[in-house]
């Protein structure tokens, strides 16, 4: 039996990486987990949690998986993806993805660039159609800072851990990423010691690639590596 564990990133939820979540599903036979974090999820309840319940939760179902599964997969999101990363380090994982990991924030060329166009479309009264505006709109008001500090330790955490990964890997990253920088991608690949590695960029993708232009492709190329 196989199993892939499947972890979103932060003041995120499953949704972010559902879209994946179903085409392995509808292709294969493996038993999934796709955990919510604590304080996750589309309502979010951040307040007093702290990023070592985040890594249990991934781990704990991680665990679960193990029991009953031969083989494991582990797919990462955003913080998810260091999380993943601390899980291949710790545990035997059979192969590894990372999409658009958090091991470096925030792209700032590209962040300065949404905010021009939030800004052309405030001026032409448009803004509020803007879907990505909308999004991160909602995250802020629902995010506290001390838990944006919870975020900072936990990839300050699992840094360290890359260096122990020898699962198989492949890191996938959207060059129109407004969150994480292509130099995150690149510090992974660098970093992962690996002897078995592949770096994709996808051209079109954002942050939330799952649900990016380029989707059939980074999901093609995921099943693809998963079941080479």
């Amino acid at each position: 039996m196989i199993g892939c564990l499947c972890i979103h990133g932060y003041t995120g939820g499953p949704y972010e990486v559902q879209p994946l979540v179903d085409y392995l599903e509808q292709r294969t036979n493996w038993m999934f987990e796709v955990p919510t974090l604590p304080g996750h999820g589309r309502k979010l309840d951040l307040k007093g949690r702290y990023y070592q319940e985040w890594i249990a939760t991934a781990e704990l179902a991680f665990l679960k998986l193990a029991k009953t599964c031969d083989v494991v997969y582990v797919i990462g999101f955003s913080m998810g993806g260091m999380i993943a990363a601390y899980l291949a380090s710790k545990y035997k994982v059979d192969r590894l993805v990372l999409l658009s990991a958090a091991g470096k924030y925030i792209s700032v060329p590209q962040m300065y660039k949404d905010i021009t166009d939030f800004v052309a479309e405030a001026l032409k009264g448009t803004l509020t159609d803007n879907d990505l505006f909308l999004h991160y709109q909602d995250k802020l008001k629902q995010t506290p800072f001390p838990s944006s500090i919870e975020f900072v330790k936990l990839i300050r955490f699992t840094r360290p851990f890359l260096k122990e990964v020898q699962a198989p890997v492949l890191i996938i990253q959207g060059q129109q990423d407004e969150m994480v920088p292509d130099k995150a991608a690149i510090y992974l690949e660098q970093e992962i010691p690996s002897t078995d590695k592949q770096l994709v960029f996808m051209k079109e993708s954002k942050h939330l690639i799952c649900h990016g232009k380029d989707r059939e492709e980074l999901f093609e190329t995921v099943m693809s590596f998963l079941t080479r």
